[in-house]
């Protein structure tokens, strides 16, 4: 007679089990966490019986969980080291603070603070008031708020200046700026009505005199950050839309995207229209971002003339989209880069764009000589991109690191960068891998050169 079957989950390890089995493997790891992923390994484990994989033993399902545990407990985001030579990028928190900014929010969180209370009255305060001088003093602008980020403060301004009513935009920025974030859409929802007017390619200011109506709220201008329209093509200058404005009593919005304080073409780059220029110019009410070209943390920045800023200011929503005192404490840290004229000196971003291609080579070659006999490498040239949705197309000299792997491939190789801690992420180019150090932090050399020694 034939012995009946034994069930393989009789050898399934049970949850107390696996959560002591932890515990001697890393005593840090005794939290109660660990046994609810104990029990979600052994469900996968039960799961997966019947296939041809083979039971894992009681030490793997034990490494399994404390794996999973550790990553759920570790802090998140954490630092990495962005050595792409995009400047700004999304994918990695866009823009690093300056050491003076990360000083001042850690000032502002690490006990209460004075967010909303007037020091010398020992009364309520407002929260702009520690940000709107600065701002008006930097751009000009009569008025100055400050919500979470720049598409918030695009809606806002919609919301609380349009509502119900026109907002008139030429077809060639009616675009998709980014994240599905679409012009049109983003009108839509806040109930404002959209009147396109121009053609894709060519748009003059009689389009927007013809569309005013006693119903239009806005002439609407959003400043192309992430692509470029060339060739047969014609856009209305912000001077011209705005005497437009005036003529038909309409006032006009612009949305810089990116936004800088900083001339761009001194720096061998395509002229960036700046914020101030925006304000000269007569704009009713211009937003930008705080993490971008500004080389701030997340924020949303609306200036302009008083009247409207304070419009927008009382639309329910501003509060809902306001930002609290890391965020405000970090802008005003880097607006008082500008205030002191040390902004190239003191903003990562800026001192990256800045970077002198001599200095960039001898770090790459600096690195290079870190790197173990087993791997080949050589000191190339490259291109540093602006990114983050600012200066489309644009790109600085560099040099970059180049490693030629020999056995492994280069996809294995940068996933062995970015396992180190801090993680380091490069970016893989025909068939090796490239790091480029005009955009790693000066604090991060140490780790970035650890890191190639143990490859």
């Amino acid at each position: 007679m034939g012995g009946v079957a034994v069930d393989p989950r009789r050898a399934i390890p049970s949850v107390d089990t696996i959560a002591a089995t932890v515990a001697e493997l890393d005593p840090l790891l005794s939290t109660p966490v660990v046994i609810g992923e104990a029990r979600k390994e052994i469900a996968r484990v039960r799961a997966a019986i019947g296939s041809e994989a083979e039971l894992p033993t009681e030490g793997q399902i034990a490494e399994a969980v404390a794996t999973k545990v550790r990553l759920m407990l570790r802090n998140s985001p954490r630092q990495a080291v962005n050595a792409t030579g995009i400047i700004i990028h999304t994918n990695l928190g866009r823009a690093p603070l300056s050491d003076e900014a990360i000083e001042a929010v850690s000032a502002a969180s690490k006990g209460y603070s004075d967010l909303e209370l007037d020091v010398e009255t020992g009364t309520r305060g407002s929260r702009r008031a520690h940000i709107e001088e600065t701002l008006q003093e930097l751009t000009g602008a009569e008025a100055a708020l400050v919500v979470n980020n720049n598409a918030a403060a695009v809606f806002l301004c919609l919301a609380g200046m349009a509502e119900g009513r026109e907002v008139v935009v030429s077809r060639g920025e009616a675009v998709e700026i980014g994240g599905s974030f679409r012009i049109p859409e983003i009108l839509s929802k806040s109930g404002a009505t959209l009147v396109d007017v121009g053609t894709t390619n060519r748009t003059r200011v009689t389009d927007y005199a013809n569309a005013a109506g006693p119903n239009t709220a806005l002439f609407l201008k959003v400043h192309r950050s992430n692509f470029k329209i060339v060739g047969f093509a014609e856009e209305v200058g912000l001077r011209e839309l705005c005497e437009a404005g005036r003529n038909k009593g309409v006032p006009v919005m612009n949305d810089l995207g990116s936004g800088t304080l900083i001339e761009t073409a001194s720096f061998g780059l395509e002229p960036e229209p700046t914020v101030q220029q925006s304000v000269a110019d007569g704009v009713a009410l211009t937003t930008f971002s705080g993490d971008k070209l500004l080389g701030g943390p997340q924020a949303g920045i609306i200036v302009g003339q008083r009247e409207f800023v304070e419009t927008v200011s009382k639309h329910p929503l501003a509060r809902a989209l306001r930002p609290d005192k890391m965020c405000l404490a970090a802008l005003r840290a880097n607006l008082l880069h500008y205030l002191r004229g040390e902004a190239v000196e003191k903003i990562p971003v800026w001192r990256m764009i800045a970077a002198s291609s001599q200095v960039i080579e001898e770090r790459a070659r600096r690195w290079g000589e870190a790197v173990p006999k087993r791997l080949s490498w050589q000191i190339k040239p490259t291109e540093s991109a602006v990114g983050g949705g600012s200066l489309p197309g644009e790109t600085l000299p560099s040099w970059g690191l180049r490693l030629v792997p020999e056995r492994e491939s280069a996809d294995s190789l940068a996933l062995a960068l970015r396992s180190a801690d801090p993680p380091i992420v490069a970016r893989i180019e025909d068939g090796a891998v490239l790091l480029d150090p005009r955009t790693v932090l000066e604090r991060d050399e140490i780790g970035v050169v650890s890191a190639l020694k143990s490859l």
